[in-house]
């Protein structure tokens, strides 16, 4: 019996890049008022003003007789404490508390492994769509296995497809189904026995799978970027809407607000359509479609809007006169602007942040671990003044967490870039080193690698970070160690340049690494991936073991264990000589 299809009207509400900021941000804009420039902040976005924004659109919609969807591009992971101290937990009932109908898996989503992922699935009440995600040949023998989520819409390998997500409005099927980066692998920490394929023949094959069971109204909620969305809608045709996130892109005009302006909202390829909505719940995107009989899109509007409370805050130096007429002049032109939305939070949302987590990050907040008696400072490359105080304390974290849970670790490799600032004078916090030190929820990892191949990861980090013979990435690879001590001859031919390359062994003192002899070493998976500069240690044998231990749960143990070791700034490790 041949389908017959139907005229569709939709609301579409969307979000990405959320990266646990559910509380609302201050926000500076800057604004030209008769020719004066004024600086406001304002308070900005966060979840409890989402779910306000989303529930009045979605009214808006039934009024209308539209239906509602309201859906994620992915990354809600990291980015603040809740990530931090909660690894998933506090997204998981956050996002549930938003009632969105579906997730795109984004690849913060698998920094820690696979295994967070597992129990944010356990968690969630609606889907997570990764469906070039193939998961067919998944260990069974895990703690907390994929395959078995039936919220979990990947890839299908017999068919070659994504499986769907199918909405039926008006007796019309759409079908929804998700896409992530390919190269997940390189840029963050799936498990080996769950790689990503390809996107474009997924695609290719999805929508052909759908065509011929007769649905025609196609969206893809993407978490490939906004340029990889552009070209997928070039080479894939039969996709009505691509909801996009993981370039963080604010589509619009809001330059008159002082945050600049990118291609227009609802940018049209071929017969494809593309959203996204920056990042950090700032801003909530909505579009009206209405599809023809054939899943063609017939009419087509929408905006992303700057989501902002009532108040606003102006410059305390503003001169006394006429200052309350500039005030009422900014928030008057704040109020009335076609791109901005103030909201009030949602008291739903708000009670699950404020008695279920709030509580908790403001008391780690205040919950003081040791005294920093005088600055660690911290620098990059070293300089004048000497190398980093605090990276190779952060990579003795490692040896000392990784030996604490049994895996008798020889050395640390930490690179600069993951440590994020100095330490000054005074009183140290749990929230000071997960939300400041060492925001990054990046898991340690621990490798067994021959000596030869630990002065290649040397080597490697220091002609990228210095640009010395190579094109490099930035200062961030420098490598800190600990248990380890070398001499780097950067005027030496490639390949030549680490020279008295040694090891700390306790029973021994300090001893010559020997090229063909075998030690275990710890690092962050991100440096374990071999990426800038440190290929040296993609010859670990094997895969290596990602632990469930973050930097910063590292450095939390560690100064909670020996907070004396900050109490003066010395190296505790003994030196050459």
């Amino acid at each position: 019996m041949k389908t017959i299809n139907k005229p569709v009207k939709i609301t579409l509400a969307h979000i990405n890049d959320t990266h646990s900021y559910f509380e609302p941000q201050s926000l500076q804009l800057t604004l030209n008022i008769e020719g004066q420039k004024l600086t406001p902040y304002v308070s900005n976005g966060g979840f409890a003003r989402i779910a306000t924004r989303a529930q009045h659109l979605k009214q808006q919609a039934i009024e209308n007789g539209r239906d509602f969807l309201f859906l994620h591009a992915g990354d809600c992971f990291q980015g603040t404490l809740y990530f931090s101290l909660f690894k998933g937990k506090a997204n998981a009932d956050l996002l549930n508390a938003l009632n969105i109908d579906a997730m795109a898996l984004g690849n913060h989503e698998l920094d820690m492994g696979n295994e967070p992922v597992a129990h944010f699935l356990d968690r969630i009440q609606f889907p997570l769509l990764a469906g070039n995600w193939d998961l067919s040949q998944e260990r069974e023998d895990k703690e907390n296995t994929l395959g078995d989520k039936k919220n979990l819409y990947g890839y299908q390998a017999k068919s070659g497809t994504a499986r769907c997500l199918i909405r039926e409005v008006s007796g019309e099927r759409i079908a929804i189904f998700g896409l992530s980066l390919e190269n997940m692998a390189s840029i963050a920490n799936p498990d080996p026995d769950t790689p990503f394929v390809s996107v474009v023949e997924t695609a290719i094959k999805t929508v052909e799978k759908l065509h011929s069971e007769g649905i025609n109204k196609i969206i893809l909620l993407s978490h490939l970027g906004y340029d990889m969305d552009i070209r997928l809608a070039e080479q894939v045709s039969g996709i009505s809407l691509i909801v996009g996130g993981h370039t963080h892109t604010l589509m619009g005009d809001f330059s008159s607000l002082g945050l600049g302006r990118e291609d227009e909202y609802g940018i049209r390829i071929n017969d494809t359509y593309i959203v996204q909505s920056g990042s950090q719940a700032q801003a909530l995107g909505h579009c009206h479609i209405n599809f023809a009989e054939d899943g063609s899109i017939t009419e087509f509007s929408g905006k992303n809007e700057l989501l902002i409370g009532r108040r606003v805050f102006m410059d305390a130096s503003l001169a006394t006169s006429g200052r309350d007429e500039v005030y009422e002049k900014a928030k008057n032109c704040l109020h009335n602007h076609s791109q901005v939305v103030v909201c009030r939070k949602s008291p739903e949302v708000q009670h699950v942040l404020q008695n279920k987590y709030q509580p908790q990050v403001r008391e780690l907040q205040q919950t003081v671990i040791g005294q920093v008696g005088e600055t660690f400072r911290h620098v990059r490359i070293p300089d004048a003044h000497g190398p980093s105080d605090i990276a190779p304390m952060v990579a003795e974290s490692f040896v000392h967490m990784m030996n604490k849970n049994d895996f008798s670790v020889d050395f640390a490799i930490h690179n600069a870039g993951g440590v994020r600032t100095s330490l000054y004078p005074g009183n140290i916090s749990v929230a000071d080193i997960a939300g400041n030190l060492l925001p990054f929820a990046i898991p340690v990892g621990v490798y067994k690698i021959k000596g030869k191949h630990i002065v290649e990861a040397l080597e490697g980090a220091i002609n990228n970070a210095t640009n010395n013979g190579v094109i490099g990435t930035g200062a961030g690879s420098y490598p800190y160690t600990y248990n380890l001590d070398f001499s780097y001859y950067a005027e030496k031919p490639l390949g030549q340049r680490i020279a008295d390359l040694a090891i700390y062994q306790e029973e021994k003192g300090w001893q010559p690494i020997d090229p063909e002899s075998f030690y275990l070493g710890a690092s962050s998976a991100y440096t374990m991936k071999g990426k800038e500069g440190y290929d040296g240690l993609l010859n670990m044998e094997k895969q290596g073991k990602v632990t469930r231990f973050s930097m910063a749960d590292c450095f939390i143990d560690f100064i909670t264990d020996y907070p004396e070791r900050l109490a003066e700034n010395e190296n505790s490790v003994p030196q050459l000589g």
